[in-house]
């Protein structure tokens, strides 16, 4: 079986593997050193309890002493081996008399208490000193061991609450994982499907907040990729049908002459003819190939500081013979200051040009075609006005999209390849610009550029 089709189990990397993981990583850490924290503490309380302990035998061994040595000694011997006792004169009596340190010894006679730790019998211990009225003192030792097995219980059952501690959090943590790891793994599943072409996947809402937004997102995808493909469905069909009608009308004027059928005075006419269609095929082709070069990531511009108006000027003056032989009135509308910008003015013509060529098109015989220039507080503003038929308000909305005003005007008045719009608005986003229509004063439509003064490369807007 290849390795890209084996299943892995939850320990090798899967989300809910590695939650569960987590989850008694982070129990086993908390239950460590809350573990470590509690012997600790109890080891302490069990220490300052034995102090107060033997505070509290020592006190009243002072007590006694006061009264007499017999009642002392009585007292001490019932005491056991954890007492010594300190004369005036600096002697140490009892059986922990070993554990007493001259320095004890000195504090002691000088009306000190004592306070610390020592040894007894070769083990830690610790050590309470009360001085006495006559200058000497009763100290009470006890072993650090002896305390602590006087806890060990109590330890013990930290030790085992914590560990049922670490079996909860785990089982906690393996319900969580669970519960988090199925509606992703759905999710993902679904996400498959979406690969692999299938749309309208029924994707459910989920009851942890960040788990629906995936959901959401994953519904937006598949609604979205439904309209781009629906679109690319309808542009493929609108290509396939302007490809198909000049290569019909080549073929058959070409399968006419192949059967010398066509007349010798029609010739030159047929020739006409068949190159008038495979102009139509070779600009139907540019354009899609322009358009292929502008959604591609390495599009070249070369920006250049000029004057817009001369880029308008050689607009008209490169138009005017064709908007003359079409009786159509082009002319120019700029001011008397430099209009300035910063961008490629070889793309900038080429934007000019193509709005310019669609008014020629719908701008009857006798109406005119203005190309104006103007300044702006940010920048430069270039507009195609026309005299033409003009656009609906339902036009304006789409008249960008690919092909959506040639689908809707193809058979009622000329259009052209469906392309050029949807060309010229990604064209002036490369630029750093923006374009938009509106109704024309000459009772056409207006199509504008809006230019920032400086360029800004489109990684960096």
């Amino acid at each position: 079986m290849p390795e890209s089709g084996k299943r892995r189990g939850w320990w090798s990397g899967s989300l809910t593997g590695r939650i569960m993981l987590a989850t008694f990583a982070v129990s086993l850490i908390a239950v460590l050193v809350t573990a470590i924290v509690s012997v600790q503490v109890v080891q302490n309380v069990a220490e300052n309890q034995a102090r107060q302990q033997l505070r509290a035998q020592a006190t009243a061994l002072v007590k006694a002493r006061a009264t007499g040595s017999h009642v002392a000694a009585a007292k001490l011997g019932a005491l056991g081996d954890r007492f010594a006792v300190v004369q005036p004169d600096g002697t140490v009596t009892g059986n922990a008399r070993e554990s007493v340190s001259p320095a004890v010894v000195h504090q002691l006679q000088t009306g000190r208490t004592v306070s610390g730790s020592t040894t007894l019998g070769g083990k830690d211990a610790v050590l309470i000193g009360l001085p006495t009225a006559d200058g000497g003192g009763i100290v009470g030792v006890r072993k650090v061991a002896d305390i602590a097995a006087a806890n060990a219980e109590l330890v013990r059952w930290i030790l085992v609450a914590l560990v049922i501690g670490l079996a909860v959090a785990s089982v906690a943590g393996a319900l969580v994982a669970r519960r988090l790891g199925k509606p992703l793994s759905r999710l993902s599943g679904s996400a498959r499907e979406l690969a692999a072409g299938r749309r309208g996947v029924v994707i459910a809402d989920e009851s942890v907040t960040e788990i629906d937004d995936i959901a959401r997102a994953l519904r937006g995808l598949d609604t979205a990729l439904s309209v781009s493909e629906d679109r690319q469905r309808e542009f493929l069909l609108s290509i396939s049908h302007e490809i198909r009608t000049p290569l019909t009308a080549i073929r058959g004027y070409a399968e006419a002459l192949s059967d010398g059928v066509v007349a010798p005075e029609d010739v030159a006419h047929v020739g006409s003819i068949l190159s008038g269609e495979s102009e139509r095929l070779r600009l139907f082709l540019g354009d899609l190939l322009e358009l292929a070069r502008l959604e591609a990531d390495d599009f070249a511009l070369d920006p250049q500081h000029f004057d817009a108006r001369q880029t308008v000027q050689r607009a008209v003056d490169a138009w005017s013979g064709v908007a003359s032989r079409a009786g159509v009135r082009l002319a120019p509308d700029i001011p008397d200051s430099p209009v300035f910008v910063t961008t490629d003015e070889m793309r900038l013509r080429q934007v000019v040009d193509g709005l310019i060529e669609n008014a020629l098109r719908v701008t009857p015989e006798g109406a005119p075609v203005v190309v104006a220039a103007q300044a702006t507080v940010d920048g430069a503003r270039l507009v195609v006005r026309d005299g033409g038929p003009g656009l609906s308000a339902d036009d304006i909305a789409v008249a960008f999209e690919r092909g959506a005003l040639h689908a809707r005007y193809r058979d009622v008045r000329s259009v052209g390849t469906g392309l050029g719009l949807s060309i010229a608005r990604r064209l002036v986003g490369r630029l750093g610009g923006s374009i938009a229509v509106e109704p024309a004063t000459e009772g056409g439509a207006a199509f504008s550029v809006s230019l920032p003064s400086s360029y800004i490369p489109p990684a960096e807007r």
